[in-house]
């Protein structure tokens, strides 16, 4: 049977994975409405398809958050899958941490991405169908030295997104969390920020695992492409996880912490259920 097409608009699509996931949706025939803070870089995108439409869209401003879901209405009468994608990493030691950089990430990572679903629920609740598919990172399960400030951002976004699916799955809205491990995007290169001081007492922590990252920048074994067709599967399955893990290093990372946690709690559940009032 063929598949009905699907309206979807995609956040940060300039590069990365935004970019990889809008060019298999409009090659398979799907509208898509490619976003990001400068739409000339979508130009070449969208060029010669019907089905495409580049839009300005800064997850920070509401103005622009107001102006694409009116253009989605007014253009095909609102979307089926909003995937959030827009985010960038900053990486520095808790302590080096500059609080004006780390706001900032947290305000288009998380907040951004919270305004843009809440902007579009209203529509999804009242087509009583829909898809919403946040992409966070297994920083966003598993914390490492370096990425405190990001983890929390997508953390945030993991409690953000499990609540959210228990609010809107009754609904007919499905929720998933992509969490990609090392691909082979602009994330460690070009997109990442970094502390602006370095503080000593973190260099074979912190700072190993930074230099290391700049390493293999650009020589990940994620292929973006592999990762845009896995989120297409799970926006067309009946029955899509709540959690995707991308990666045979991330899947790695995010089992030894399940590991580890399962085995915190056999160990200490005595003190665990001890601190109940008595039956």
């Amino acid at each position: 049977m063929t598949q009905a097409k699907r309206r979807w608009l995609i956040t940060g699509c300039s590069t990365g994975f935004g970019r990889a996931l809008a060019e298999r949706v409009i090659g398979q025939g799907d509208h898509v409405f490619a976003t990001a803070r400068d739409p000339a870089t979508l130009e070449d995108l969208v060029r010669g398809h019907s089905n495409a439409d580049a839009l300005q869209l800064d997850v920070t401003r509401s103005e622009d958050i107001e102006a694409v879901v009116a253009h989605t209405v007014a253009k095909t009468g609102g979307i089926d899958v909003l995937v959030n994608n827009a985010g960038y990493g900053y990486l520095a030691a808790v302590e080096e941490g500059d609080e004006a950089e780390y706001r900032a990430m947290f305000e288009t990572n998380f907040f951004g991405l919270a305004a843009l679903t809440r902007a579009y629920l209203p529509l999804l609740r009242e087509q009583g169908t829909g898809h919403i598919v946040n992409i966070s990172s297994v920083g966003g399960l598993v914390g490492n030295p370096g990425s405190g400030w990001y983890a929390a951002t997508k953390f945030a976004v993991s409690g953000f997104s499990e609540a959210l699916a228990k609010e809107v799955t009754p609904l007919g809205i499905k929720v998933t969390v992509i969490a990609p491990g090392p691909f082979r995007t602009d994330w460690a290169g070009r997109s990442l920020r970094t502390a602006s001081r370095r503080i000593e007492a973190y260099r074979d922590t912190v700072h190993a695992r930074l230099d290391q990252l700049a390493k293999i920048s650009g020589h990940q074994a994620g292929d973006p492409v592999r990762a845009a067709d896995a989120i297409i599967d799970v926006v067309r399955s009946d029955a899509p996880p709540l959690y995707l893990v991308l990666g045979a290093a991330g899947l790695r990372l995010v089992r030894d912490k399940t590991n580890a946690l399962s085995d915190a709690l056999d160990k200490w559940e005595s003190v665990s259920v001890g601190t109940d009032y008595p039956s």
